[in-house]
């Protein structure tokens, strides 16, 4: 399969400590991909690499299968919004807009008010940008990135720090240029929550290495509703199980089995278990969130930011 952006074994080292480490991310055209990881775990390094704005020290990365690495492709293909919007402040969104239009060469017509438009912030008229809202920023420089027709954007931390408000302006603008436009997009995000309602594709990043890539249908799953039975007899239980038809389940320590079918019977399972002479410790029913999941693949808790 070809992707839009693919990296091989993407590597940036600083003095002795690599902050990527043998990244290989695949990245379809069309996907919104959602990079996941803690603050330091190499994302916005990662993205900064792919959108030519830092020289890898190993490794490559592609672009529709073409190598992109040391080209003008990343500059021409992908548009990006790493960190903070870089604009004027005591200009307004138009004029950041023709500023950037003119330092890429773009001469078309009425580009600038046509950006406004995508963003919804066409109505904005010449008030400075330094009194816009943190979300109308953000809007702002998703148009910034939108310069030239990128195939892809990347937004590191597009919702960091926004109002419930701002939050979902800013969702709804992804949406409509994915759906619309086609755009591809790359989505650094630590609000997993929110992530998870707009993502269709996932990198897990952690201490600079990808644990794992997945589309959502396979996030889905693995945090899919589940039964959790804790009993000190767990070959027992399984045994029972099977007897009542229950095959999708799993071990997962010495003294829990998680049950994927049958979620609706409950009471039936634990009368067959305690009349098998089965000790039940507990049971219930448990739907894996996505931060759940995250924290349980890098060892985290709760109270830390991915």
């Amino acid at each position: 399969m070809e992707y839009l952006l693919s990296t091989d074994n993407l590597t940036k080292q600083y003095n002795q400590q690599k902050a990527v480490n043998n990244v290989s991310i695949h990245v379809k055209q069309r996907a919104i991909y959602g990079l996941i990881g803690r603050n330091g775990a190499g994302k916005t390094t990662l993205m900064r690499m792919v959108s030519g704005l830092s020289t890898p020290t190993a490794g490559s990365y592609s672009i529709f299968g073409k190598n992109a690495c040391g080209t003008k492709a990343a500059t021409n293909r992908i548009g990006a919004l790493i960190e903070t919007p870089g604009i004027y402040a005591d200009m307004s969104a138009y004029a950041n807009l023709h500023a950037k239009c003119l330092a890429l060469g773009v001469r078309g017509t009425n580009t600038e008010q046509k950006l406004l438009q995508t963003v919804g912030l066409a109505d904005t008229g010449n008030k400075p940008v330094g009194k816009f809202s943190l979300g109308m920023k953000q809007r702002l420089g998703i148009a910034l990135a939108l310069v030239g027709d990128p195939d892809l954007i990347i937004l590191d931390e597009p919702i960091n720090g926004l109002d419930p408000q701002g939050i979902v302006e800013v969702r709804n603008t992804i949406e409509c240029l994915n759906r619309e436009k086609g755009i591809t997009f790359i989505i650094s995000s630590h609000i997993l929550g929110e992530l998870a309602k707009f993502a269709t594709n996932y990198g897990i990043i952690h201490g600079g290495q990808l644990l794992e890539e997945l589309s959502m249908e396979e996030l889905l799953e693995k945090c899919s509703h589940r039964i959790i039975l804790e009993t000190p007899h767990t070959p027992e239980a399984c045994t029972q199980l099977e007897k009542l038809g229950i095959t999708r389940y799993k071990v997962t320590d010495q003294a829990t089995i998680e049950i994927f079918e049958h979620l609706d019977e409950i009471p039936r399972l634990t009368k067959t278990l305690v009349n098998a002479g089965i000790s039940i410790n507990g049971i219930q029913l448990k739907q894996q969130e996505l931060e759940d999941y995250f924290l349980g693949l890098t060892g985290g808790i709760a109270s830390q930011k991915a």
